[in-house]
């Protein structure tokens, strides 16, 4: 049985706590909570029967927690993380798993040093058709490599952003691109493979704050494939879709709705006979736009801790990504094409203003 540490008790804590404190994993256990708003801790644990903390110091020097899922604000991510995997806890630690990529490297540094494991929430990797379009992928039934293209196209407004006073801020969230579109800048390069260059753009369109709501991006594969990031909050009145094209020279996949959980389109020039169900049979609607890819993430990551396999998703994979979205971010600054890799210079994601 792995025992949760749950820090942070935001909006997706909502998610996490259900699975971990609802007997939904197996294996995992949910024990105690903690936020600095001891209200919203107290809700937390009085739902599943758990402790409450407000101090973190207090939560990690219990002996009954093996991992802390880090639920709070990007910005604070690194220090959280360092503090759980010097108490010797592993971490799992929700996406962007910092905002600055030597903040990245300390966090690796010190789950390696205390011998514990970093998980990085990715949990899309996990929905049925990405699962499903993966396979597709590792069978070579693409052939080569042509575009990719993801879409975010979702709607969060003011309120939205005014709920905490660290959303949409530089030195704590970052933009669209860090915080809803990350999942599908990651899937992108998931497919695709290493990024060479990438060039964009962005503006704040409909909302009052400190970055993007709003980006768009061409990236170059290493593969020789090209690449589009379209996203926006500024979807209005509803959300659109969140979405992952991947067009080779012999087939073409789309997965779309609201968490890339459905499939929209399956061909192949060299057909199976399981083809024909694939739209059917694999495509998933999610009750929310977190999808259902938590709850096969977080039985990975228990499996994981019972020495059954390595992550899809540690600390260098989530190093990965963040390094291509802070390239993203210094492309928008200098309005130039940057390369991978490259020491950010202009980026502002994670500095205070």
């Amino acid at each position: 049985m792995v025992r949760f540490g749950l820090l942070g008790c935001g909006r997706i804590a909502k998610r996490h706590s259900e699975l971990l404190g609802g007997g939904i994993i197996e294996g995992a256990r949910l024990v105690a909570v903690c936020d600095s708003d001891r209200a919203r801790a107290d809700a937390i644990a009085a739902k599943f029967k758990v402790s409450a903390y407000a101090d973190l110091n207090e939560m990690l020097a219990r002996d009954d927690i093996d991992a802390v899922a880090v639920l709070t604000p990007s910005g604070m991510h690194p220090q959280h993380a360092i503090a759980c995997a010097r108490a010797g806890k592993h971490v799992v630690v929700e996406k962007p798993m910092a905002l600055r990529l030597q903040d990245a490297d300390d966090m690796i540094r010190a789950c390696d040093e205390a011998g514990v494991k970093l998980f990085v929430v990715k949990q899309n990797r996990f929905n049925v058709p990405i699962v499903k379009a993966r396979e597709a992928l590792d069978a070579g039934r693409f052939g080569k490599l042509v575009l990719g293209t993801v879409r975010v196209r979702w709607c969060r407004d003011q309120a939205y952003y005014d709920q905490d006073a660290w959303r949409g801020t530089w030195a704590q969230d970052g933009g669209v691109l860090t915080n809803q579109a990350s999942h599908h800048v990651d899937m992108l390069e998931w497919f695709f493979g290493d990024v060479v260059s990438v060039h964009a753009r962005s503006t704040t369109a409909l909302v009052k704050i400190e970055t993007e709501d709003t980006a768009v991006a061409t990236l170059k594969f290493r593969s020789g494939a090209l690449g589009i990031i379209e996203a926006t909050t500024a979807a209005r009145p509803a959300d659109l879709e969140g979405s992952l094209s991947v067009l080779g020279e012999k087939g073409t996949v789309e997965v779309g709705g609201f968490a890339m959980n459905q499939i929209r389109h399956w061909r192949f020039v060299n057909e199976l006979p399981s083809d024909k169900e694939v739209i059917e049979k694999y495509s998933v609607n999610p009750p929310n736009v977190y999808g259902f890819g938590h709850q096969a993430y977080y039985q990975h990551v228990v499996d994981c801790l019972a020495d059954r396999g390595a992550a899809l998703v540690d600390g260098l994979q989530g190093r990965k990504s963040l390094e291509l979205i802070s390239a993203l971010y210094e492309s928008i600054e200098t309005g130039e094409e940057v390369p991978l890799h490259f020491v950010p210079r202009r980026s502002r994601l994670g500095s205070v203003s």
